[in-house]
């Protein structure tokens, strides 16, 4: 399997150690793999959105939670 180093904000990480803490994953592998698996499938299934649907480039209605990237999947 191909590794994949990634940076990602103090929060997140913080809410992933939250997850495996709860037993809710194995270990951080298992829930980075399994929350971007989740999160692609959730792409493919509502795609992106055209600009004329009102998914404009800020996407402030379409899952943010105060966040610039946190989403809710």
């Amino acid at each position: 399997m191909p590794k994949v180093e990634i940076t990602i904000p103090e929060h997140l990480e913080m809410q992933i150690t939250q997850m495996v803490e709860r037993g809710e994953f194995v270990n951080r592998e298992e829930a980075i793999e399994d929350l971007l698996s989740t999160g692609i499938k959730a792409y493919k299934t509502s795609g992106p959105m055209d600009e004329e649907e009102g998914g404009g480039p800020g996407l402030e209605d379409d899952g943010m939670m105060g966040h610039d990237d946190e989403y809710v999947f």
